[in-house]
C-alpha cells in the first residue's frame, strides 16, 4: 500500500464523505477518524464500516480530533475546500503524534478530463509552500497518478 500503513496506527481521513478511504484505511490501521463537516455524509461513512472507525463531525475551521492522536493525516481532493488553510494545518500539526505525516493527494491545477474547473483547485508547489509557512516539509512524493499529485509531509 502506498501509506505504507502500520496495524498499530491511527489515520484521520479528513473530508472523508462517505468514507470511501476511511473505510478502506480500516482494515490496515489499528484506528481510523473518519472526518468531515457534513453528518448525512458520515451516517453513510459508519454504516457497515469496521468497528475501529470512529466518525467526528468537525467544523469548517477545526478537525475537532484530540491533541496527539493521529499518525497519519489524509487529504483526497480537499483542501481546496478549506478557506483559512494556515491556521487549519496549526491545528493539524496539535494533532499529530510525533513522526507524524500528512498525505495530500489533490488534482493537478490544469484542464483535466476529470475533477473540479482549475479555478478550484490548488498548484502542487502552492501547496508545499502552505505547508512549509507551517512548519511541515515534504518527506516523500510518488509519481502514480495521472490526475493528481501525492505529497507526503513531515513535522520540520
Amino acid at each position: 500500500m502506498a501509506l505504507d500503513l502500520k496495524p498499530t496506527e491511527v489515520v484521520a481521513d479528513i473530508g472523508a464523505g462517505t468514507g470511501y478511504f476511511a473505510r478502506r484505511f480500516a482494515h490496515h490501521a489499528g484506528k481510523v477518524y473518519a472526518v468531515d463537516i457534513d453528518a448525512t455524509l458520515l451516517a453513510v461513512a459508519h454504516s457497515q464500516a469496521p468497528a475501529n472507525l470512529e466518525t467526528v463531525l468537525a467544523t469548517p475551521d477545526d478537525p475537532h480530533l484530540p491533541a496527539q492522536s493521529v499518525d497519519l493525516i489524509f487529504f483526497c481532493d480537499v483542501l481546496h475546500h478549506i478557506e483559512n488553510r494556515q491556521a487549519y494545518y496549526a491545528k493539524l500539526a496539535k494533532v499529530l503524534k510525533p513522526g507524524g505525516r500528512i498525505v495530500v493527494i489533490d488534482f493537478y491545477k490544469k484542464d483535466l478530463p476529470v475533477g473540479p474547473p482549475p479555478s478550484m483547485k490548488i498548484a502542487e508547489q502552492d501547496v508545499i509552500a502552505e505547508l512549509q509557512r507551517a512548519g511541515f516539509g515534504l518527506s516523500k512524493r510518488l509519481d502514480i497518478l495521472p490526475y493528481q499529485y501525492f505529497l507526503f509531509f513531515e513535522l520540520i
